[in-house]
């Protein structure tokens, strides 16, 4: 059987970040929303109780984070910030003329960006499987999701420092 799974690249503190979120909500997160829950619960009737479905529907939320943060630490690929020699690879800044317009975002994971006020574009994206390996001053066409065919050239590849 083929394993299919995405390795996701992080920097160190993006992977020591998303562990402490984990261990957050796994441990005090949980206690926290079971006892919103069962003081919930002791409001009576659960049909009608607002506050236990708002607590359920948090813990699911909160589960389902657990279950993508537990994943993607599981598969996750550790390493140095990447510094950029002018060829787009996962984590650095790209940025580019995409339809026209000029567009400057990160390649990788939404997570390795943390509070960055930037475009995120993963790698396996169209864009992303696209560009990966070009270079400053270098063109390519991929086919959006919406069939239509896009033209892309790179104008700068920097060393993101989030």
């Amino acid at each position: 059987m083929a394993d299919d799974t995405q390795v996701t690249w992080l920097t160190q503190e993006a992977f020591d970040r998303l562990t402490n979120e984990l261990e957050e909500l796994s441990g005090p997160g949980r206690l926290e929303i079971a006892k919103r829950i069962e003081q919930a619960r002791e409001e009576g009737d659960l049909k009608e109780n607002g506050g236990y479905h708002a607590a359920k529907d948090e813990q699911g939320k909160m589960e389902a984070r657990i279950r993508q943060l537990t994943q993607l630490l599981r598969t996750a690929q550790v390493g140095e910030k990447r510094e950029s020699h002018g060829e787009v690879e996962p984590g650095v800044v790209v940025t580019a003329l995409v339809a026209g317009g000029e567009e400057r975002f990160l390649l990788g994971s939404r997570e390795i960006a943390g509070n960055a006020d930037l475009d995120v574009y993963s790698e396996q994206s169209p864009l992303g499987v696209a560009i990966i390996g070009l270079k400053i001053g270098e063109k390519t066409t991929y086919t959006a999701p919406n069939g239509r065919d896009i033209t892309v050239e790179i104008t700068d590849v920097e060393t993101f420092d989030g």
